[in-house]
């Protein structure tokens, strides 16, 4: 036994519906990678993900958002892309130029990739609590847990634990040492085997054990 197929939408059914895993349902968007076994958690809408939850990410836009191996991403979870973003050097943040009749001319698209922040990368293992908000262009390090109705303004470190709005970093999981470890272990890489023979290990927080079976 290896776990369940990283490609099953909904590996809990039929017992339960209301999770899924990421990767299958991000097939087909260029704008979008996902690692294995990456989950969305939520009894009432679940399938549309990508569209409900991700906003603002258009294919013209060029932003990429990244989501790690082994995430688990709670109930309305929201990821803003940069395709929401408005120019703001000028007097008004309104964006004339989209609707036309004449109020596109003269309009400078480089004032507004300017205020772009770029891709969003969510690390593998990263835990984002009920109701988070992420913006555009942060990274969220391995291992983090961002807490339930935070909103991440910018990068957090790899097993760090913010909350807030912003978030801020509360504490972290390990001493700086372990984390280092860890990082170098990155045993979210390994193939669905060595994972399973090694559970106990990841989940007891057994590091020896982990380093030996590099």
């Amino acid at each position: 036994m290896t776990g369940p197929d990283p490609e099953t939408l909904a590996p809990m059914a039929p017992a339960y519906a209301g999770m899924v895993f990421l990767r299958p349902l991000a097939e087909g968007r260029p704008n979008v990678t996902v690692g294995a076994y990456a989950y969305y958690d939520d009894p009432q809408e679940t399938r549309d993900f990508f569209d409900r939850n991700v906003l603002h990410h258009y294919d013209f836009v060029g932003d990429h958002l990244t989501i790690g191996p082994f995430c688990a991403i709670a109930h309305g979870v929201r990821i803003f892309m940069n395709g929401g973003t408005h120019a703001m050097d000028g007097f008004s943040t309104f964006p004339f130029n989209i609707f036309g009749g004449g109020w596109e001319e003269g309009f400078d698209p480089a004032t507004w990739t300017a205020v772009q922040k770029g891709d969003t990368v969510i690390g593998p293992d990263v835990w984002i609590g009920d109701n988070a908000t992420v913006m555009p262009g942060v990274a969220i390090g391995a291992g983090a847990i961002v807490a339930a109705m935070s909103v991440v303004t910018k990068d957090v470190p790899p097993y760090a634990i913010v909350a807030g709005n912003p978030a801020r970093v509360v504490r972290t999981r390990f001493d700086a040492a372990t984390v280092d470890r860890l990082l170098a272990i990155a045993w979210w890489d390994w193939d669905a085997a060595k994972i399973t023979r090694n559970l106990n290990a990841i989940r007891g927080a057994d590091l020896a054990r982990l380093e030996a079976a590099t």
